[in-house]
């Protein structure tokens, strides 16, 4: 198939977790032969946050880990879509667009367009800025990709599309995979960004006291750490690492003894099923996770084999202790994790389901066939 999608930025994840989702993707569909084009906006706030902040040579770095990643930039003033969109397949839309593209590229599917159209949400703003989202018309699409069943129900409870497919996210398992383990370099390390005071008093419950109090050696990355945050994380003899890449958390996991999952706020009380891309990476690089509560409605994993539960930060403590004093608890857990990522939640996995989407949807279905054919037969 021929494939154009629109998203934020496949270049850069600087606060934008969503890119390794994304580069997974593109990476599988074009090892099954599929033709992907990739369209992102020029200067795009988290694009030009990372070249302000680290440079241009960092986008020469990412071509270590994805050699053949590439996109086209556009503005919505230049951007031509009889040329972008003439031999397309398929156009999936990332929610992180603007709106007036959105209804551009609505407005160009009723126009005539022989493609097939998705809206594809990976964010809480759904429920939690529903007055924006309701403005994206989705009147020509013929549907939405939404990763968890949540989101998918509330675009068709809400009439905001006909079709909804549940589409979660998932690891990318040619980059984030298990590294060899020499040395440890500490006890915990946890990679997120701060962002919104959406899970400031989690952050302190399930993370910063618990490694105080047990006097870990701990690291964090992420970006968008006031100083507040920043104060508390020296309070607690935490080393802050600032921005990292996203293709280099791998590496980084393999370095420390166990990780945290700490799920926002609103993903906890208003979107059960829905983890987020970070335990998907934890877990596919062979760490040892325990998480704060979250209700996995959808059956995704196995909380208590997959990942350690703590319900509180004592809890998260013992779990700790747990995993720090235990060699082979660590390892039971970090090897159920990795068998679930790599048995149900990889890029590879999505891609056939959009694949059967497209099916469904009457996509080159003769195509979709015949590179279904062609892995069977060399998995044989």
């Amino acid at each position: 198939m021929n494939i154009t999608l629109f998203y934020h930025s496949i270049l850069s994840d600087w606060n934008h977790g969503n890119a390794h989702f994304l580069r997974g993707v593109v990476r599988e569909l074009e090892e099954r032969g599929h033709q992907v084009q990739v369209y992102e906006p020029e200067n795009g706030w988290s694009l030009q946050n990372l070249i302000e902040g680290y440079g241009k040579e960092k986008l020469e770095e990412l071509k270590e880990y994805y050699p053949n990643i590439k996109t086209n930039f556009y503005t919505l003033d230049s951007l031509d879509l009889d040329a972008v969109l003439r031999d397309a397949d398929l156009v999936l839309v990332h929610e992180w667009s603007e709106h007036e593209l959105v209804r551009r590229v609505g407005e160009h599917r009723a126009n005539g367009g022989k493609y097939k159209l998705l809206f594809h949400d990976t964010h809480h703003r759904a429920v939690t800025e529903r007055e924006s989202m309701a403005k994206y018309d989705l009147t020509h699409y013929d549907g939405v990709l939404a990763f968890g069943q949540k989101i998918r129900d509330l675009y068709l409870q809400e009439g905001w599309t006909q079709k909804a497919w549940t589409w979660h996210e998932a690891a990318d398992t040619s980059v984030f995979y298990p590294h060899e383990q020499k040395d440890f370099e500490g006890d915990l390390v946890w990679i997120g960004n701060w962002g919104d005071e959406e899970r400031t008093a989690e952050l302190h419950e399930f993370l910063i006291n618990p490694v105080k109090e047990l006097g870990l050696k701990a690291k964090i990355y992420g970006v968008r750490y006031p100083d507040h945050a920043r104060k508390a994380l020296a309070d607690a003899g935490i080393a802050y690492g600032g921005w990292l890449p996203n293709y280099k958390a791998a590496e980084e996991f393999a370095k420390y003894k166990v990780t945290v999952h700490v799920p926002r706020r609103p993903y906890v009380e208003a979107l059960p099923g829905i983890p987020t891309i970070r335990p998907f990476e934890a877990m596919a690089c062979g760490i040892p996770l325990i998480s704060s509560p979250w209700d996995d409605a959808e059956n995704l994993f196995t909380p208590g084999k997959d990942f350690l539960v703590a319900r509180s930060g004592e809890e998260m403590k013992e779990q700790l202790k747990a995993i720090l004093n235990n060699p082979f608890k660590a390892k039971e857990v970090a090897a159920h994790g990795l068998e679930t990522i790599r048995s149900r939640h990889t890029c590879a996995h999505r891609v056939n389901e959009l694949e059967s989407v497209c099916e469904e949807l009457g996509i080159a279905t003769s195509k979709i066939y015949l590179t279904q054919k062609e892995q069977v037969l060399n998995e044989e």
